[in-house]
């Protein structure tokens, strides 16, 4: 029976563990649950799996949520800040930690659930991005088991070899593709995205997620952060990478080895298929994800990413080449960017403008502890608000 924590349990990643969890209570029970400050859909989730823990960053939502429960006669216990999100992911009593809470925030907790090495199934890429040799090395040093669960890095893990450990050369591995639906606008005409809405960049083809990274798989950022964290997930650099653009998202990804073969994982688009295979590896669960039907989707297309159409995709790559500080500051702009453009403030075009501005202007600095990282980020924070300021519409 293994013990669970999911932190940010009433996103899209979250909601879709606990429906896998719920099919397999004897194989799983569920000790943490957190949440920003969703009080309603926490209740329910509280009052379904019965958890030990609660945990909201929002004060005035905590106060809510202990009200519910306690007139629900449940014994779940609220607690309230960053604090106590560390807390719930480093307790002796944890086996298992979800890490998907989106953005910058799931930071310091997957950080400390990787410190207290714990068995941890990596949804939140910011933290790979921001910190990828401060978290890697934390995950040597505890012993924690890393399980990508991002449906292209899950693929990746699993068309590896089950013995690969960083070492592409010894292992006969050429190259990684990392599949990429190209989103809402892979062929609007380009002088029709100035004008796109945040609902028609939140219009994702094949899946269903979160407005901010619906959005940043509409600029294709989602991708970049995806080529840096496969860099630190599985040792490889960015001329190593290939993102191809694969409308159908099918193929979640593949891994071409020196012989000439590529193997590919395949599936229908549901984030269940990756949770479930992080849950029970080395075994298979069911995830209660319907048959991938081959005749019915009878073809598949590939085609090159467009940096023109997809300038977030280039600089992503542009941090990743530039090493130290620069991914931090990329994520902070992009996350700075894109609420701005969730709020109206600025243009679709805009957020790439916004992030090009903050990495071409900060300096790359060494990262070498988690405050390096947390200064970088709010540095890049600052400049990106004041590069907002400059193009509000």
């Amino acid at each position: 029976m293994q013990s669970l924590t999911i932190l940010g349990s009433t996103g899209s990643i979250g909601t879709s563990t606990l429906d896998v969890v719920g099919r397999h209570p004897d194989k799983y029970r569920i000790f943490a649950l957190t949440a920003n400050k969703q009080v309603d859909l926490l209740y329910k989730q509280c009052i379904q799996f019965n958890p030990v823990y609660a945990v909201l960053l929002d004060d005035g939502a905590a106060v809510k949520l202990r009200a519910l429960l306690r007139e629900a006669g449940l014994k779940t216990e609220v607690l309230c800040g960053v604090d106590a999100l560390e807390a719930v992911s480093s307790l002796p009593e944890v086996d298992t930690v979800m890490a998907a809470i989106v953005g910058a925030a799931g930071l310091r907790p997957t950080l400390a659930a990787a410190h207290a090495g714990k068995k941890i199934l990596l949804a939140n890429k910011e933290t790979l991005v921001m910190a990828g040799n401060v978290f890697m090395d934390a995950v040597r040093e505890s012993g924690s088991a890393l399980l990508p669960i991002d449906s292209e890095h899950n693929a990746i893990f699993q068309a590896l070899p089950h013995d690969y450990k960083g070492d592409m050369a010894g292992s006969g591995v050429a190259r990684i593709l990392l599949t990429a639906s190209g989103g809402p606008f892979r062929t609007t005409p380009l002088e029709n995205l100035q004008q796109v809405t945040p609902d028609q960049a939140c219009r994702h083809p094949n899946w269903t997620m979160g407005r901010k990274i619906s959005v940043d798989s509409a600029s294709m950022m989602n991708k970049g952060l995806e080529v840096i964290e496969a860099r630190w997930l599985f040792n490889v650099d960015a001329c190593d990478i290939q993102v191809v653009i694969h409308p159908q998202s099918v193929i979640h990804s593949l891994v071409e080895y020196i012989d000439g073969s590529v193997i590919a994982q395949l599936g229908n688009p549901d984030m269940r298929t990756p949770i479930a295979y992080g849950l029970a590896y080395p075994h298979r669960i069911d995830s209660g994800v319907a048959s991938l039907d081959l005749f019915k989707i009878a073809r598949l297309d590939f085609a090159e990413p467009d940096f023109a159409r997809f300038p977030c995709l280039a600089l992503a790559y542009q941090a990743l080449r530039a090493g130290g500080s620069a991914p931090a500051v990329l994520n902070a702009a992009n996350e700075v960017a894109v609420a701005a453009f969730l709020d109206h403030e600025i243009s679709f075009l805009s957020v790439a403008r916004v992030i090009e501005s903050v990495l071409t202007s900060m300096p790359v600095h060494d990262v070498a502890c988690l405050d390096d990282v947390l200064e970088a980020d709010a540095s890049a924070r600052c400049a990106a608000n004041q590069q907002v300021e400059r193009l509000r519409l």
